[in-house]
């Protein structure tokens, strides 16, 4: 399992949680020193991972990065040089600051010190009221203590709560809540090509990171930025993917134990049996589709989603396809071989959502026609139940809409009927607007009166036989090879429908007056 974090604000040595030079200056025992930063002021961010109290010219072979150097300087007083080679060696040493105080070794900041540490970037401070460095140094370190604890525990409650859900059978945006909880940030979970998979966390905050998501994923693969923490996703030597805090405000060492937790969870939750990359897009096409479809979230709203996704949105023709019985990777797959841009997902009861994205000279009716024949080489028996192309982003909940309800009105009609590959709401005709009508009380009611002799147990065959029938036109000689008997065999079968319900298939108007109870009740019933 391998999982690589990176901070992109200056990061502390790997001994765990600091604070930083500036936050060091602010604590109330160092302020009644009367500190004044006298070199280095834009480096003070730099992570203090411990305090040293040295008086020692060589300072620099004692230190291992990270310290607070304080010092009195006794050794250093009239010897330009050794003050110089003094702040060379806390620069190479990796020195987080040094404070010196002044008395009488040096009563006024020695100008050789203050311009070789502006030089290296080397933060120094001067403190001109006679200071105790063991009260810093305690304070100091006493602070770190209880940073690398807290730190330390709230990295093992983090693993212990997300390896809990692993074992209840959470699915992954449980485990992203989890880890967006604990970080107080968005989380965002990606591919290698920065498409997003996954997203946890306030959703306001979510949207903000998904709206500039562009530079914030060319951000995401350089080393700068502020509370951006990154891990990457992966196992046995191959790299899958990225989590991402975003914005997250703790000190870095902290944010670096919560991605690290993360990405082990993720790693984890997808060896066993927790999905791959690709099962993750899909969760997040569905989720995407799953909200315009419903309207329950406005349009604009979703569009850094899907951008963020990787859809294509400025300037496009959206078409929305329902493709009822298909699979999703097989949608899928006819779009990478066509190379048209587009989201896949299951929307449920076995329908699949397409939502191709085509530039505005790219022929919509055309490429239509070129998907839904592409899918019939494969998959005969599927028809593609197509919207009207929608010009602006905000059409296409409707458009979703319209290719859903297509989809539902073919839904129970015979399928032997060779429909065309692309059906549009124009072809559904009578049977379209009977599913809308489909949960009228009225309605209802017509169809369970004008089909009463047929809707018991054994009118099921004949109900079947009266479907056809009608599907076709009243067709005899086509309902009977369908049916696999013979003409004077399908005669009888129509003769006992005609008893039953009391009514001449003969006569248009009574026939008419079935086919629309037929097709209600069909309705109701999915």
């Amino acid at each position: 399992m391998t999982t690589t974090s990176e901070s992109w604000h200056p990061a502390a040595p790997s001994g765990g949680p600091a604070l930083s030079v500036r936050q060091v200056l602010t604590l109330e025992r160092v302020l009644a020193g009367e500190p004044e930063v006298v070199a280095g002021a834009g480096q003070l961010d730099r992570a203090v991972r411990w305090v040293h109290v040295a008086e020692a010219a060589d300072v620099g072979v004692m230190l291992s990065g990270g310290e607070m150097v304080l010092t009195t300087g006794v050794l250093l007083a009239g010897d330009e040089a050794k003050q110089a080679a003094y702040i060379r060696s806390l620069h190479h040493a990796d020195a987080a600051a040094v404070v010196l105080g002044l008395g009488r070794a040096f009563p006024a900041p020695p100008e050789t010190m203050c311009r070789t540490a502006e030089r290296y970037g080397l933060p120094m401070v001067v403190l001109h009221r006679p200071f105790p460095f063991a009260e810093l140094t305690e304070e100091v370190q006493s602070r770190l203590v209880r940073r690398k604890f807290a730190a330390v525990s709230l990295s093992e409650a983090v693993r212990t709560g997300l390896t809990g859900l692993i074992t209840a059978g959470a699915p992954l945006q449980r485990l992203l809540d989890e880890i967006a909880r604990h970080s107080g940030c968005p989380v965002v979970v990606t591919n290698l090509a920065h498409r997003v998979l996954v997203t946890a966390g306030e959703r306001s905050a979510v949207d903000d990171v998904l709206r500039d998501w562009e530079r914030i994923a060319r951000q995401a693969g350089g080393s700068e930025g502020d509370g951006w923490v990154r891990a990457e996703l992966g196992g046995r030597g191959e790299r899958w993917g990225r989590l991402l805090l975003c914005g997250y405000r703790g000190d870095a060492a902290t944010g670096r134990l919560l991605a690290d937790r993360a990405a082990e969870a993720l790693v984890l939750h997808r060896m066993l049996g927790g999905g791959s990359t690709a099962s993750w897009e899909e969760q997040s096409a569905r989720g995407l589709l799953t909200d315009l479809a419903s309207g329950a979230v406005p349009a604009r709203q979703l569009l850094p989603r899907a951008r963020a996704a990787g859809l294509p949105v400025g300037r496009r023709t959206f078409v929305p396809l329902v493709v009822p019985g298909a699979e999703p990777a097989v949608l899928d797959r006819v779009l990478r071989a066509l190379g048209l841009a587009g989201l896949v997902a299951e929307l449920g009861d076995g329908v699949t959502a397409a939502l191709l994205s085509l530039a505005h000279d790219q022929d919509a009716e055309a490429l239509t026609a070129r998907f839904a024949a592409r899918l019939r080489t494969t998959e005969p028996d599927l028809s593609v139940a197509a919207a009207e192309p929608r010009e602006v982003w905000d059409d296409v909940p409707a458009g979703l809409r319209e290719a859903r309800h297509v989809a539902d009105a073919l839904a129970g009609a015979v399928a032997a009927l060779d429909r065309p590959p692309v059906i549009r709401l124009r072809d559904v005709h009578l049977r379209g607007l009977v599913r809308l009508l489909r949960d009228d009380p009225q309605v209802q009611s017509f169809a369970e009166r004008e089909l009463d002799g047929l809707l018991c147990a054994e009118g099921g065959e004949l109900l079947n036989v009266l479907r056809t029938y009608l599907a076709t036109g009243r067709n005899k000689s086509r309902t009977a090879q369908l049916h696999h008997v013979s003409r004077p065999a399908l005669y009888r079968r129509l003769e006992a429908i005609q008893t039953r319900l009391g009514i001449d298939l003969d006569d248009f108007e009574q026939a008419a007056s079935v086919h629309i109870a037929l097709l209600a009740h069909d309705a109701q019933q999915r």
